[in-house]
């Protein structure tokens, strides 16, 4: 008999690692003939979701933005109508390889604020367990060749049947508590990127000179946060950073802004130094003012020459130029997408 008379699963994913734990999860369910149903967060309303039975184990997934849940999976969560039923969470953080070694990402907040508003509207938490998925932030860094690619969604299949096995026998599983310490530690870091860092990263993403206006980026933009401005792709400060439009341009049109933020940055220091550090220290005025200034004044102008930026994209010459101060514009750099299980399942 099954310890569960359903599981419901709900996952936000950007470029499918999430979704691949989510499916994984499922198929270790229904090998156990359970009931599994699937729902995708970012496509999915709360009235619309049909009652859920008190046997039912209740789980969500979803990948790590800043050491956090990224807003999305927060309001989701937050929204979610009360219950009695337990609940398991999952997220999936970057993961890298060194050698035969996946290198561990940070969970942060994301299950200690989750646990809290899921607590407070009756749930059981019956599971926090982390997945190191390959990393898909390539704003940051080249993407992972398809060899490591295939070698960590074998680890971490290996480890989602493992783990889904002992949550689906009806027994508890904290297997992020061994990252506790580090994650309370890294706490401010995750506050100041949902309030802060996650409106910088959402000025990070263009469309260069390659972009032919198809509209898959707008229409597939999980958030929403990408509009159309004077004829050309523009990102709000909605955007969650998932990475999705990025990764999955036909025409690898969409670049993020290096240049742009090794202009501001200089442009930032120099009115520091001049200006603002000067003015301050003649008032003995505390440093902490300093900060406050300094990033909001880069906020400030983050956001005034992003879209001016936009606007000088129209020109052809300018686009190139532009264009050529990404990283992510060279091959080398590569983009990411999960790949399909068939290409590393051992059968």
């Amino acid at each position: 008999m099954n310890t569960y008379s359903a599981i419901v699963i709900f996952y936000f994913s950007g470029t499918g690692n999430s979704k691949k734990v989510a499916e994984w999860f499922s198929e270790v369910a229904i090998k156990k003939n359970m009931i599994c149903n699937i729902y995708d967060i970012s496509k999915t309303e709360i009235h619309s979701i049909e009652p859920i039975s008190n046997n039912s184990l209740i789980v969500f997934i979803s990948p790590v933005h800043g050491f956090n849940y990224p807003k999305i999976t927060l309001r989701f969560i937050k929204n979610f109508p009360s219950g009695k039923n337990k609940v398991v969470l999952m997220n999936t953080r970057a993961g890298m390889k060194i050698g035969s070694i996946i290198t561990p990402g940070i969970t942060g907040i994301a299950f200690i604020i989750s646990s809290i508003l899921l607590k407070s509207k009756g749930y059981k938490i019956a599971g926090q367990i982390p997945f190191d998925m390959p990393s898909n932030w390539i704003s940051i860094h080249p993407a992972l060749n398809e060899k490591t690619v295939r070698f960590i969604h074998q680890e971490n299949f290996d480890r989602v049947k493992k783990h889904s096995d002992k949550i689906l026998d009806g027994k508890k599983d904290f297997l992020a508590l061994r990252d506790l310490i580090q994650d309370i530690l890294i706490a401010p870091i995750s506050l100041g990127y949902f309030f802060i860092g996650r409106n910088v990263f959402a000025k990070s993403f263009y469309a260069s000179y390659k972009c032919d206006n198809c509209g898959i980026c707008i229409n597939q933009c999980p958030v929403k946060a990408i509009k159309t401005i004077k004829g050309h792709p523009y990102w709000t400060f909605n955007c969650e950073s998932c990475m999705k439009c990025m990764n999955s341009c036909p025409k690898r049109a969409i670049e993020t802004a290096h240049g742009l933020f090794v202009f501001l940055a200089f442009l930032i220091l120099r009115i520091s130094t001049v200006i603002i550090t000067p003015f301050l220290y003649y008032r003995d005025i505390n440093g902490s003012i300093e900060f406050i200034l300094i990033n909001l004044l880069g906020i400030g102008f983050l956001f005034l020459f992003y879209y001016l930026q936009h606007l000088i994209l129209k020109k052809s010459v300018a686009r190139k130029l532009i264009t050529y101060t990404s990283l992510t514009y060279y091959k080398f750099w590569g983009r990411y997408k999960s790949i399909p299980d068939f290409k590393w399942k051992k059968i």
